[in-house]
């Protein structure tokens, strides 16, 4: 018999093509290479590896997250600020950015096992794993930081601002934002401290804001300003019908109102978280002819805390500013701030700065603490914000304390990206505009008029007649303030004050530098 021969030996069969179109990196170099963009760009290893549905979809969700942001960065500027200030978004966003961050180590995770070459040896198994921990943890690190940075904002919102604070002088049931021409908010500088009893407010600064267009006027009014009136119609007016007495001149005087009218009448308003600022808010606004919706106590013994977790301020010094000393008892200072521009200050040189009097005016440090807060303003940008925040928002909470409701602090970020673009002008009350021992607040509220109802407190304002509409606060655009003597005198034919830009007073002045370093060094007790 015969058998068939047998059949020649063919070529070697191809194995099988892996199943769903999945592939895996030609090595451990390439895996990697893929891993690490895919941390960047998540989404591109599954592609690689062939997962072409699921690398489409992760790689979409992200460029839409991308695309966020950057909106958020440019033109949402304003969302992202009022979420800031929403302490339920705070704890939403702070949710979402840690299921984001889950996500994220996932799709690095992931990607890495789909493309790493199998049969690998134990030691680039462990070099493989070291390379996607590291990347796992830069990822996770950029999300914890702005986890905690979210909850110590929320911190913040909710222990400067509350809807549960009692005022006498804030209508919870009136948003002065959808109702009013203007938005007039106290600034408040308490001078307390060690060696000081109780709190003077040696700053008091009126923003008067108009809603429209956030053109903004601000009114300092002097410390040493005397007979501060009160409304007609509030308790105060009965209590002090010749303005704030408080027994003697210099307990009497504006910086002492926040101290000595609560403890002469402690419950004369009601109830109240700060009676002082309550008393000043009326004063103030009776004594300039506008409604004080707000106002803000700055503590000036923790400004400078604040001022070193900014790491420093700078400002202009045109003239010896006094460290320290005491001008009423002669006792000389302990240095001086040297004449120069673009001076660099810590936080104890800027409250020496801001506070120091001796040898100068008072209308002298008013321009100097102006000066201080644009200063930190200027000091507050985004990138310190952010690697200081925690400590810039711990010291907050101890500076600042504000009547200002949670509820309204969306339209307070409205009103702020409008006052970000519009002119900051300023009217200081000082002996060439007013005597303070004899103020005329007819004249006072004259020169408020003027100045708010033309873009240049002109020459030209018109206040309004004696008998239009008795008891209209000016500039207020809105609701009479009942029984206020706030109607502007049209007895005087001098011109009003003009308002001068705020930076005018923080420039740096050459000739006036050199005059003062001609001059020397004052003489200090050391």
């Amino acid at each position: 018999m015969s058998s068939a021969p047998a059949a020649p030996a063919g070529p070697p069969s191809a194995a099988p093509p892996p199943r769903s179109g999945r592939r895996r990196a030609g090595s451990l170099r390439a895996a990697l290479g893929w891993t690490v963009l895919n941390a960047a760009v998540p989404g591109t290893a599954f592609l690689a590896a062939g997962r072409r549905v699921l690398g489409g979809v992760v790689l979409g969700l992200f460029l839409l997250l991308a695309a966020g942001g950057l909106w958020l960065a440019t033109g949402g500027q304003r969302s992202a600020v009022r979420a800031a200030v929403d302490t339920e978004w705070l704890l939403w966003i702070v949710g979402g950015v840690g299921v984001l961050a889950l996500l994220w180590c996932l799709s690095v995770v992931a990607g890495y096992l789909l493309l790493v070459p199998r049969g690998l040896g134990r030691g680039k198994r462990v070099l493989g794993g070291v390379v996607v921990v590291g990347l796992v943890v830069a990822v996770v690190t950029p999300a914890v930081a702005a986890g905690r940075i979210g909850l110590v904002q929320r911190d913040l919102i909710a222990d400067v601002f509350t809807d549960d604070g009692r005022s006498a002088t804030v209508d919870e049931d009136r948003n002065p934002f959808g109702d009013k021409g203007r938005v007039n908010i106290l600034l408040l500088g308490g001078d307390g401290g060690e060696g000081r009893e109780g709190v003077r407010t040696d700053t008091v600064i009126v923003a008067s804001v108009d809603t429209g267009d956030g053109t903004t006027t601000l009114f300092s009014l002097p410390r040493n300003l005397e007979d501060l009136p009160f409304p007609d119609d509030s308790p105060l007016g009965d209590l002090y019908p010749d303005g704030f007495d408080a027994g003697s001149e210099s307990e009497s005087l504006l910086n002492a109102v926040y101290r000595n009218g609560p403890a002469m009448y402690p419950d004369v308003l009601g109830a109240t978280d700060d009676a002082g600022a309550d008393f000043l808010k009326l004063g103030v606004g009776e004594a300039l002819g506008l409604e004080i919706d707000y106002h803000v106590l700055i503590n000036l013994e923790g400004f400078s805390r604040l001022v070193d977790a900014l790491g420093g301020i700078t400002v202009n010094v045109n003239y010896w500013v006094p460290i320290g000393g005491e001008p009423t008892l002669g006792v000389l200072p302990d240095d001086y701030i040297a004449p120069g521009p673009d001076q660099r200050l810590d936080g104890a040189t800027a409250l020496a700065f801001a506070r120091g009097r001796f040898g100068l005016t008072d209308y002298d440090r008013m321009d100097r603490q102006r000066c201080a807060i644009d200063a930190i303003v200027d000091a507050a940008d985004p990138m310190t914000l952010l690697r200081k925040y925690q400590e810039i928002a711990r010291t907050t909470k101890d500076v600042v304390s504000t009547d200002i409701p949670r509820s309204v602090l969306d339209d307070l970020v409205d009103l702020a990206f409008l006052v970000k673009d519009a002119d900051i002008r300023s009217v200081v009350f000082d002996p060439s505009v007013i005597d303070p021992a004899y103020p005329d607040y007819d004249e006072i509220r004259r020169i408020v008029f003027a100045a708010l109802m033309t873009p240049d407190g002109p020459d030209s304002a018109t206040p309004p007649p004696d008998d239009a509409g008795d008891g209209d606060p000016v500039g207020t655009g809105g609701a009479p303030q009942s029984g206020s003597t706030a109607t502007p005198s049209t007895s005087t034919t001098e011109p009003p004050v003009r308002p001068s830009d705020i930076g005018d007073a923080c420039a740096y002045d050459r000739a006036q530098a050199a005059e003062a370093r001609a001059a020397g060094k004052p003489p200090t007790r050391r």
